[in-house]
């Protein structure tokens, strides 16, 4: 779709940007280090942080202020705040009561620049809650402290473990940074995580998030990005987001340089959402907006702890160039399971035939399969999985990418087999993914392939889903307002004529969509019969009549199809004149074609949420939509119409003729350009969009109107 448009500059809301967070030197590289409440008892939060803390080697200056003890774990206490020298990083492991006069205290006189609060018991629970988080972040603001929670288990980095929780995960600059909205979900992550070898970089538990949130930590990220030194890997578990602009452009951003994000999004749902505001006061928002955010931002969506953590164990290993893998076996079944979930993705496993594999079926035991799956069968020996992986790595050239499925019944130890793969893994172009199952029967050897530096997915099945889920999801999109056909001061001068909220009348729909470029079936609504029958002669019949003012015009029987005389159309008109809530008849030009769908609905703090799929009752009865967030780029529109399920119809199928896709994207792009600069339209549908080959016409459209609201994206 030639012809642009309007910069990022342009569309990103900068009264909400800040160029900086809050984000210090002292939180993330304190000098020195004080646990408020620490104590001797590491069963409790004071004393498993400071127990933390020491075991995690930090290198700093670390206090203990206590007015019970003289000594926590080796460190001399101070009885009260005040005796305090001053430092850098403040932990409150305290009532939540006493944390704002604390917190008042230690930035004041004690020159502290950033406080973590663990304490729960504030916004989370009660408005005295929340206005006891409202004193501490003032006084953060006033001294100028970053603030991290409250409600939260803390954060880790490779210079210091300041949480209560475990596991602790192996750390380095490569590992992955990981930011979460809850701090019992993130310890849950990190078990997951740890089992499957997969390191990090760094653990942000932002709790309530009064200063610092999801979208904070990223901004940060994102500016101070050194693609030598930092973190490629970000995962995200979020309940709640606050700003959906700041996410939207920093997530991109990282992306465009190189990294990749993977995030959960809780609280969807209503039921969900009612869970996540009784946890941390999350707002949801609904599904398809968090959809269509992810899918503009290029973020990998997932829904489950264990899919997130698979997701983070792709990201480690060589990307993708192609979607043809080979599955290496020993084991019938779980190959098959491969399979069949990589098949239901999208994904190929292709068989593997002629002249190289008899030679590999050749050096292998009788019995043996190398069509792909490549069963080297339960007595296969470390050298025979060293020759499937050679020859799929130099002799199958269309193989893309190696799976090895490779346990054990617990009648041999696998050391040697798994040096093998160790050794394959580093040599090879090709990326291979290690499933090595039995974590009981051979947990040593596992464990030692980890050690080396690899991750292992031990579920052969949830690797498939996470590895669908990567490759399905899009670059960043392109952040400016494609223009090309759509007349924005034309648009702006009939949303400024229409009086009053509520739907548009026919002509109101019309000249909207005209603006827009999209084309519309010829028509004309009014409530005298006689108009309508010379506009019917004059357009030639058959025609299409249907009742102006229900909204749900089938359902009330206000639609009639096929009419092909002027003395039928005068009958129907009567009908529907009768029907409750008419006020007029509209008669169109009868079309055929492929009935499609285009929806968009304004959600709050989002924007515009655009819709697309098959129309008619397809909408409803397949519930089979893509959704995308406003404005649109033409890449952006083609990959939601091909990620629909029913993309192959559209394409046309068993000789069918297929949609113009491209046409069929234009006008989705257009459409979004529309709400861009018509934010008073709340609600919009165009079902049927009448495909007929290259021709695409907007066949029944309605238009929801809000002006005596606040508005806007």
């Amino acid at each position: 779709m030639p012809g642009r448009y309007l910069a990022a500059s342009d569309v990103y809301d900068n009264q909400n940007h800040q160029n900086n967070t809050m984000i210090n030197k002292q939180l993330l590289h304190p000098e020195s280090i004080v646990v408020v409440g620490g104590s001797n008892n590491v069963h409790k939060p004071g004393g498993a942080l400071v127990r933390n803390l020491i075991s995690g080697g930090y290198k700093g200056t670390l206090r203990v202020v206590n007015p019970k003890e003289d000594e926590v774990q080796g460190i001399k206490v101070f009885h009260d705040i005040h005796e305090l020298p001053p430092t850098d990083l403040a932990v409150l492991v305290i009532p939540a009561p006493m944390c704002p006069d604390t917190v008042e205290v230690l930035a004041a006189e004690k020159e502290v620049k950033a406080f973590i609060i663990i304490s729960a018991g504030f916004g989370e629970e009660t408005k005295a809650g929340e206005a006891l988080e409202r004193r501490i972040l003032d006084t953060c603001e006033k001294y100028g402290a970053a603030l991290i929670g409250p409600n939260c288990i803390g954060l880790m980095n490779a210079w210091h473990h300041s949480v209560f929780t475990k596991p602790i995960p192996t750390l380095h600059e490569q590992g992955v940074d990981f930011i979460s909205g809850s701090g019992a979900t993130a310890v849950f992550i990190l078990e997951s995580a740890v089992m499957k070898g997969l390191p990090f970089n760094s653990v942000w538990s932002v709790g309530n998030s009064k200063q610092i949130g999801i979208e904070d930590v990223l901004q940060y990220m994102d500016e101070n990005f050194d693609p030598e030194r930092d973190s490629h890997i970000k995962l995200l578990y979020i309940e709640n987001i606050n700003d959906p602009d700041k996410l939207l452009l920093h997530a991109g951003s990282l992306i465009r340089k190189g990294c990749r994000i993977a995030a959960i999004k809780a609280g969807s749902s209503e039921s969900g959402s009612r869970a996540a505001s009784s946890h941390t006061g999350a707002m949801a928002s609904s599904d398809s907006a968090v959809e269509a955010l992810f899918r503009k931002a290029g973020i990998v969506r997932c829904f489950s702890r264990e899919e997130l953590t698979t997701v983070g164990c792709i990201f480690t290993l060589p990307r993708l160039k192609g979607h043809n893998f080979a599955i290496v076996t020993h084991a019938g079944g779980p190959g098959v399971m491969l399979t069949d979930a990589l098949s239901k993705g999208g994904l190929n496993v292709p068989k593997i035939e002629g002249p190289e594999a008899d030679e590999l079926k050749s050096l292998l035991f009788p019995g043996s399969s190398v069509s792909n799956p490549i069963d080297i069968l339960a007595t296969g020996t470390p050298e025979h999985l060293g020759l499937a992986i050679d020859f799929c790595e130099h002799r199958f050239k269309d193989i893309d990418a190696i799976f090895v499925i490779f346990g054990t019944p617990g009648l041999v130890q696998l050391y040697e087999a798994y040096d093998v793969l160790h050794k394959k893994i580093l040599e090879c172009k090709k990326p291979i993914f290690p499933i090595l199952p039995c974590l009981n029967t051979a947990g040593p050897e596992v464990a030692e392939f980890i050690k080396k530096g690899h991750v292992n997915f031990s579920d052969e099945v949830t690797l498939a889903t996470a590895l669908t889920q990567v490759m399905k999801t899009p670059q960043p999109a392109d952040s400016g307002i494609e223009l090309a056909g759509v007349d924005v001061p034309r648009i702006r001068e009939v949303i400024s004529h229409i009086d009053g909220d509520g739907y548009l009348a026919p002509d109101g729909v019309r000249e909207l969509l005209s603006c827009a470029g999209i084309p519309v079936v010829p028509e004309k609504a009014c409530a005298d019969k006689d108009e309508l029958v010379a506009f019917a002669d004059k357009i030639g019949y058959p025609v299409v009549a249907k009742v102006v003012g229900p909204v749900h015009k089938s359902d009330v029987g206000g639609v009639a199809l096929n009419v092909r005389t002027a003395e039928h159309l005068g009958l129907e008109f009567e009908r529907m004149m009768r029907i409750e809530g008419a006020t007029g008849v509209l008669v169109q030009k009868m079309l055929h074609g492929r009935e499609l769908f285009i929806g968009a609905k304004y959600e709050p703090r989002f924007g515009h949420i655009v819709l697309c799929g098959l129309g008619g009752i397809f909408v409803e009865v397949l519930k089979d939509v893509s959704s995308g967030l406003a404005p649109l780029s033409f890449d952006e529109a083609l990959s939601m119409i091909r990620s629909l399920r029913t993309y192959k119809i559209i394409k046309g199928v068993r000789g069918q003729q297929g949609v113009n896709e491209r046409k069929y994207a234009e006008i989705i792009v257009r459409l979004s350009t529309l709400l861009r600069f018509a934010t008073e339209i709340k609600e919009m549908d165009i079902n049927p969009l009448l495909a007929d080959g290259d021709d695409i016409v907007a066949v029944d459209a309605r238009i929801r109107i809000e002006k005596n609201k606040e508005h806007g994206n």
